[in-house]
């Protein structure tokens, strides 16, 4: 039986793990506590003064800043966030952190019996981000749909975004430091010990390959004190948060088509490939780092077939993003988008996806293509039926509307919640109880779909066809009734209120 053994805060609180590495990581080692409640871990190198300082740091300003504020308690999902610095009897420098939540585990692992033996591992994010890992290895049961990952990458976003807003830099975002749970829509972030405070802390690593930033691969050869070496910094997460979005939608990288820079160097091809010559594999205009479908194995199609699933299929606000990140902001860090940008547009895409009408397409969901003959680009199974879509106008206080860019669409259970009828309603963290209450909901009867009033108790109709957004005549829709959705219909929630919405009905009948 292994023993009990003790470490001390700089205030001399004890904390006991047991006596044995539980996993090893490239910098520290691993142990638990006596009640598996939390985790010690230990570095294996003698850390210096500065690094203290940051763990310290870490520890407690920063880890104030954002848990002990109001709304705190949203971010101790996302985060697995160091609590206390400690150091043991070898005087061996240390963190405590709490323990995973157990959906971060896996319940069932690999396919066949779970022949690769990973059931009860931690879901680190590589399993989900590639085809061979997700499709050829994971049990069905382990890898969610393409609406699951829109959904993390919601959260992954929200908590970069919230790293960022307290001017701090993660450094080593990647998959080996997000952990996914497609089946719950879960997500955290991990190795938070390594936090850069620009100005201040530089990183201790630069990061993982596929997620280095260009400007960082480029001047790797430099000494970190020459002012021309780009360490890891927001700018640079902000690279890595894009290829992880993309990697989790598209089981690809973005930079990794089949172009060599250096036929007689390895390992100068690579530089070039990810620094200095990194092309977009979808680049519109070049064209010559494309992958060759030709020299990809069966088991990655259709995700390295950039024809068959461009990076458009993601829908209009992130294939922006994308184009941003990984073209116009590639080589130029103050282009990228934000992670901000990021969530704000995959929220919206989320009120873009539409479900399948192939009950064994894998994927399930899809976004529409704003055509009128919508088809699920994974399975190829076109749409059939009525399908109405909501778009959104915001009240400009004169009687006039102005439109959002801001579409919700319709199918049976879809939902509509405070932020889609007033814009002043923000999705995110900072959501109270009231808010997040679902205000209506649509349902498809007697060949009509229908908007069913539950909480709205301003929501007027008004007449389907008319010309111009001037709801001057209007229906009342009380609470408990249902309106038909009509191609044209006006959908007034509310008369005069700040942010309040109009939503045009458009019916796409095929």
């Amino acid at each position: 039986m292994s023993s009990i053994l003790k470490a001390h805060t700089i205030d001399g609180r004890v904390f006991e793990y047991i006596d044995e590495i539980k996993s090893s990581g490239g910098m520290k080692d691993m142990y638990f506590s006596p009640d598996k409640k939390s985790v010690l871990l230990f570095f294996r190198d003698q850390q210096d003064q500065q690094c203290l300082e940051r763990l310290q740091l870490i520890t407690g300003r920063y880890r104030d800043r954002i848990f002990n504020q109001e709304g705190g308690e949203y971010w101790q999902e996302l985060f697995r966030w160091p609590e206390e610095v400690v150091e043991n009897d070898k005087g061996q420098i240390g963190i405590v952190e709490p323990v995973y939540q157990q959906h971060f585990f896996f319940d069932t692992g690999s396919i066949n019996d779970d022949f690769l033996d990973i059931k009860g591992c931690e879901k680190e994010g590589k399993w989900f981000a590639s085809p061979t890992n997700r499709y050829k290895y994971l049990d069905p049961s382990e890898r969610g749909d393409w609406l699951s990952y829109l959904r993390i990458s919601i959260l992954i976003s929200r908590a970069v975004r919230r790293l960022h807003a307290a001017g701090l830099a993660h450094s080593d975002l990647s998959y080996k430091n997000v952990l996914v749970d497609p089946k719950g829509g879960h997500t955290c972030i991990v190795d938070v010990d390594g936090l850069v405070v620009p100005g201040k802390f530089p990183p201790d690593v630069a990061g993982t390959p596929d997620f280095f930033a260009p400007e960082v691969v480029k001047t790797a050869h430099l000494d970190k004190k020459d002012p021309n070496r780009k360490l890891p910094s927001i700018s640079t997460d902000r690279h890595a948060l894009a290829v992880l979005i993309y990697m989790y939608l598209f089981l690809r990288h973005p930079l990794r088509g089949d172009k060599v820079h250096d036929v007689d160097d390895p390992q100068r091809d690579e530089d070039l490939s990810m620094g200095e010559n990194s092309l977009f594999v979808e680049h519109a205009h070049d064209t010559s780092n494309r992958i060759d479908k030709a020299q990809v194995r069966d088991s990655e199609l259709p995700w390295k077939d950039t024809d068959a699933l461009p990076y458009q299929i993601a829908g209009p606000y992130l294939a922006d993003l994308f184009e941003r990140a990984f073209i116009t902001g590639l080589h130029e860090p103050s282009l990228r988008p934000t992670a901000d940008e990021w969530e704000h547009a995959l929220v919206k895409t989320v009120d873009l996806i539409q479900p399948c009408q192939n009950a064994d397409c894998e994927q399930k969901w899809y976004v529409f293509d704003n055509t009128k003959s919508p088809q699920c680009p994974f399975c190829g199974t076109k749409f059939h039926g009525k399908l109405p879509i909501l778009n959104l106008y915001s009240n400009l206080h004169d009687g006039k509307f102005k439109p959002d860019n801001h579409r919700l669409m319709v199918y049976t259970g879809q939902s509509l919640y405070k932020w889609h009828i007033n814009r002043k309603i923000i999705p995110n963290e900072r959501l109270t109880t009231a808010d997040r209450l679902r205000m209506g909901y649509f349902i498809f009867h007697n060949n009509n779909w229908l908007l069913v009033n539950e909480r709205m108790p301003k929501l007027f109709k008004v007449k389907a066809g008319q010309a111009k957004l001037d709801p001057k005549e209007n229906q009342f829709v009380g609470i408990g009734e249902s309106v038909v959705l009509d191609d044209g219909l006006q959908l007034l929630f509310g008369k005069d209120e700040e942010g309040s919405r109009l939503a045009v009905v458009q019916l796409v009948a095929v």
